[in-house]
């Protein structure tokens, strides 16, 4: 039985051969290393943490904000310059999780755009009687 698979076998094992030894040679072997806690916590570089502060500072209206707080944005930038690569990490992951804006004007105009449709839907089921060009 052995000889009327040998015909299949037989290429098939050169071929397996000849591409394992190609892989071996052109992949190299995997490495591992330690990753010191220093490079694993600062995912950002320092420098570019910075550049996108002084960018956001650069902006008009953080500027308004910034006086009408009372303090002075170049004072502001100053003290950025000045702030530990821990600090600059801590700030930017604080400014990514704040909401970008939004208050509570957008929350009332969707809490009455649900009553509102609440009570359509209900009026044209017949439930409740409250507008009158439902009917």
């Amino acid at each position: 039985m052995s000889k009327i698979y040998s015909p299949v076998i037989k290429p098939t094992v050169y071929l397996l051969i000849i591409v394992f030894s190609v892989f071996s040679v052109i992949l190299p072997p995997a490495k591992a290393a330690l990753v010191s806690t220093a490079q694993a916590v600062s995912a950002k570089d320092t420098e570019q943490i910075r550049s996108e502060l002084h960018v956001l500072f650069d902006r008009a209206d953080v500027q308004a904000q910034l006086e009408a707080w009372g303090v002075d944005p170049q004072e502001a930038r100053a003290r950025v310059d000045t702030l530990s690569p821990h600090e600059l990490e801590t700030l930017s992951a604080r400014m990514n999780q704040m909401p970008a804006g939004g208050g509570a004007l957008e929350t009332i105009v969707v809490a009455v755009l649900i009553v509102f449709l609440v009570l359509l839907f209900t009026d044209i089921a017949g439930y409740t009687d409250v507008f009158p060009f439902t009917r």
